[in-house]
């Protein structure tokens, strides 16, 4: 493994104006991590990945790097690309391993996070190095969020997501596990007991329903559930999995590794969002991808569909008033999610968006002075990367944020 790397790295043509970095959403400094990797000092490689992106482990792993870093590597114009995802997860990995992080000295200054997903486990590591009492509020009994709950095993090992909670005790954070902020407390009361700025990264987890007649039958879920413990679920034999991104992959797969036998990816459109590789992943592990369907109903038997008709934009421009039905044993709804509206909905001076997310200013800031937000909350279903790069930006804007205020404000 080790001489795979290094001989990977060794590919690297050092560009002056590396478009590998240009094509990274974090902007990664992929050259010179390489450029410290092959001098021999892993220890400065794996600080300057994760200065850059405390989750630069996990991002090495799951990101799209076909469409992003190794997609404008030079080297793909003639030939194979760098496999720079494979470097940074060596650096990363045993980066992690050996981990002393900076802080700066405790300031006295408490912050809550709310949510342990990718957001939130980077603004509490940012905002922890930079002196402040951190406490993070989960809803659940383990942090990771889309990293534990939606991302199957075979893509992303759970122990790497254990290595955070580690990492974020070391750090002093606080953690506040089976705590859903909107229920027993709210925002209010976090501002009352202290917490002088306050960051709301609780993602994405309610699905998204296709409203047909049929959605509420007992063999049909929501993608995003079924990869939350599918172990629970009795899925038959056969299986069809409405929708085209990367959760409709995972779902497909996952289904297919526990003995689905006949499973069915039914796009509406012509084309699908998911990674190309996620998407080859798919079809090679042995499901079958139908385009042009649209669900009409959902009956005992399995779906109803109508044909579609789409334009140069991928766009459907028709639907057939004929239908067919496609039988199956489970139907799986994975079209996209939406953020809960407890903490959106019932907190004094925060607007929302008509598609039910959180109004921000450019720096995270929101319409309530001192309430931040960040991640999939103010961005709908993304990337764990653009989770990170857009948590890093939060975390300096509470910074700035805390350190304008009074000093007698902060007491």
């Amino acid at each position: 493994m080790a001489h795979n790397v290094i001989a990977e790295a060794k590919r690297c043509l050092n560009c002056k104006k590396p478009l590998c970095r240009q094509g990274c959403p974090i902007n990664t400094p992929i050259p010179d991590f390489i450029s410290s990797f092959l001098n021999g000092d892993i220890k400065k490689a794996g600080k300057m990945l994760f200065d850059n992106n405390p989750l630069s482990a996990v991002c090495a792993i799951v990101c799209n790097h076909g469409n992003q870093c190794q997609g404008h590597c030079v080297r793909g114009l003639k030939g194979e690309p760098v496999e720079i995802s494979t470097i940074e997860n060596f650096i990363s990995s045993a980066y992690l391993d050996s981990l002393e992080p900076d802080k700066a000295e405790p300031n006295g200054i408490k912050v809550a996070v709310v949510g342990a997903g990718p957001a939130g486990i980077t603004i509490s590591i940012k905002m922890a190095q930079l002196g402040y009492d951190v406490t993070v509020f989960e809803s659940k009994s383990e942090i990771g969020g889309v990293l534990r709950y939606g991302i199957p095993e075979f893509r992303l090992p759970k122990t790497i997501v254990d290595r955070y909670e580690v990492l974020m005790r070391k750090l002093g954070v606080k953690i506040k596990f089976n705590v859903t902020i909107g229920k027993a407390f709210g925002i209010e009361e976090l501002f009352r007991d202290g917490f002088k700025a306050i960051s709301i990264g609780t993602g994405v987890t309610w699905p998204i329903a296709l409203n047909i007649k049929g959605e509420t039958l007992g063999h049909v879920h929501y993608g995003v559930h079924f990869l939350e413990r599918p172990d629970v679920y009795k899925l038959g034999n056969s299986m069809i999995v409405i929708g085209a991104g990367n959760v409709a992959m995972d779902v497909a797969r996952t289904a297919l590794r526990r003995g689905v036998k006949d499973v069915k990816i039914v796009v509406r459109s012509d084309r699908y969002t998911a990674s190309q590789e996620e998407k080859e992943y798919a079809e090679i592990e042995g499901a079958e991808f139908i385009f042009n369907k649209a669900p009409v109903e959902i009956t005992d038997e399995g779906v109803l569909f109508a044909d579609t008709v789409c334009n140069e934009e991928h766009r459907v421009i028709s639907t057939s008033e004929k239908t067919e039905l496609m039988k199956a044993d489970t139907v799986m709804i994975c079209v996209s999610q939406r953020p809960s509206n407890l903490i959106l909905t019932q907190t004094q001076g925060l607007e929302i968006n008509s598609r039910g997310l959180a109004k921000i200013s450019e720096d995270g800031s929101t319409t309530r002075a001192g309430l931040f937000a960040s991640g999939d909350v103010v961005r709908g279903a993304k990337t764990v990367v653009e989770a990170s790069e857009t948590s890093k930006r939060v975390a300096y804007a509470m910074d700035a944020y805390l350190k304008s205020l009074p000093k007698e404000q902060n007491n």
